[in-house]
């Protein structure tokens, strides 16, 4: 672990003058209007109306109505100072069976969006995958089956030929991880599968989907489009400095980080990754070209990131923590690591449980850097979730986003000081919105939403990022 720098909280970093400070959202969390237009449900909306799985069997049914309100969201983001927004594009308005001709209804939404950023002065940044599989495409097997992977770069291009002459920075996947074992391995996402062997070839079919996704892309964009992935890499620490320990680590680095790094930037699985799953399966399902289909160039790698990962060796029959960080099931997301005990992170929790580490965040951005010189970095999600309190005025307080957000970029400022090559960041999130499997219990918005009258307000966190990100300078919160 390395020891946080220290330096006054009142001292001002000058980031760089074309840095982007942007905000993040995705598809389902916020758009709302489930079965308008063309619209056909996702894996999301059939999880979420499934008793049981969503906190209070909250959907995204409506959600913040995004769908609708996007101009009043977009000049809320030009009144903050933004220069950049990710959004993702919801494959089932797009696409609803998942095969086929695109609805055009659909892609003008995504039309009428890029066009009200582009005249704000924000630069969209799209994604083409925040996790809501068309449900049709689940029914044939979802990301377990090579055609997902075919299906998904269909879609890429269908996006791509309705906006890649206005939209210049492009993501395909985003934390596939998630899809992939929080999806398919412990069940606590859509569509809540519990088989590690499908979530491992699950993985695989969304590197393979992100590969041919970027050759779609390539070929339908012209050739200034910045390309990129988003990864929730996993920073790492070992409980203690024993060599069980430290195996533990190496096990979940091979299943949390580098089962994406290794197709997507090397062209190859880690052998380690393949020997701690054989016991689960031999991998026949990778066909010969397939990690070469999967190791694309590209312009940037986008990391999300928000709390460490601290673990241990187990013994059999030993009590087994799992506090992952990752929601409650008796099946684990991490196949190949049964012996592996997940531990709490020192640091005080955000309302999700997760330690405030922002150390962690520099330890990751200067070993990515170090292991893939000269590809650049941009943070694509960072930011908390805290027990908001409304005013009597209706205004909202919240110093400790704040100081979360302020923490984390100063570790974003020191890698940049240190030669890292870091691009933008963008704070999740935008707005309040469903937060998944938490449903709307969790709100980790610079931008509060009244979830009866759907009245945006943004609350002094916001107000406070808006000065720095117009300024390119870390001022200290306070006084916002």
């Amino acid at each position: 672990m390395t020891a946080p720098e220290t330096r006054p909280l009142t001292a001002t970093r000058s980031f760089p003058a074309d840095f982007l400070w942007g905000a993040a959202t995705a598809a389902y969390q916020i758009e709302g209007a489930a079965a308008e237009d063309g619209r056909t449900p996702s894996i999301w909306d059939t999880f979420s109306h499934t008793p049981g799985k969503v906190f209070e069997g909250h959907t995204g049914d409506v959600a913040v109505d995004h769908y609708h309100r996007f101009r009043e969201d977009v000049g809320i983001m030009a009144e903050l100072g933004l220069n950049a927004y990710r959004f993702s594009v919801s494959w089932s308005r797009v696409q609803p069976t998942g095969r086929g001709p695109a609805v055009q209804r659909g892609l003008d939404f995504y039309r009428r969006l890029v066009d009200e950023l582009l005249a704000a002065g924000i630069e969209p940044a799209l994604t083409l995958y925040h996790w809501d599989l068309p449900q049709e495409l689940e029914d044939a097997g979802g990301w377990p089956e090579r055609a997902t992977a075919e299906r998904f770069a269909e879609y890429a291009g269908i996006v791509a030929g309705a906006v890649g002459d206005r939209v210049k920075r492009w993501t395909t996947l985003n934390e596939p991880w998630c899809s992939a074992f929080l999806g398919y391995g412990s069940g606590v996402h859509a569509p809540g599968r519990t088989d590690p062997v499908a979530s491992l070839r699950a993985a695989h079919h969304l590197n393979l989907g992100h590969g041919l996704a970027v050759q779609a892309l390539r070929a339908e964009l012209p050739a200034d489009r910045q390309l990129a992935v988003s990864l929730n890499l996993h920073e790492i620490r070992p409980l203690t400095g024993s060599a069980e320990d430290l195996d533990a680590a190496r096990r979940i680095d091979a299943v949390g980080n580098r089962v994406w790094l290794g197709p997507m930037l090397e062209g190859a699985y880690p052998e380690d990754l393949l020997a701690d799953t054989a016991h689960l399966t031999d991998w026949s399902f990778v066909r010969d070209g397939d990690t070469a289909a999967a190791n694309q160039p590209l312009d940037l790698l986008a990391i999300n990131y928000y709390t460490p990962t601290v673990v241990s060796h187990v013994p059999e029959g030993a009590e087994k923590p799992q506090d992952d960080g990752h929601g409650n099931s008796e099946h684990s997301p991490w196949p190949g690591a049964d012996a592996v005990a997940f531990h709490r992170a020192g640091g005080e929790p955000t309302a999700m449980g997760w330690a405030v580490d922002p150390s962690a965040l520099y330890d990751l951005l200067t070993r990515v850097s170090a292991a893939y010189p000269g590809l650049p970095l941009v943070i694509s999600e960072n930011g908390a979730a805290y027990e908001d309190v409304v005013g009597p005025d209706g205004s909202v307080h919240d110093p400790e986003r704040a100081a979360y957000v302020h923490a984390h970029l100063e570790a974003v400022h020191r890698a940049l000081s240190d030669g890292v090559d870091v691009r933008g960041y963008f704070l999740w999130s935008l707005l309040d919105n469903f937060e998944w499997a938490y449903g709307y219990a969790k709100r980790f918005g610079a931008v509060r939403v009244d979830y009866d009258t759907l009245e945006r307000t943004p609350k002094s966190s916001a107000r406070w990022y808006a000065r720095v990100a117009r300024s390119g300078e870390l001022h200290a919160p306070g006084g916002d």
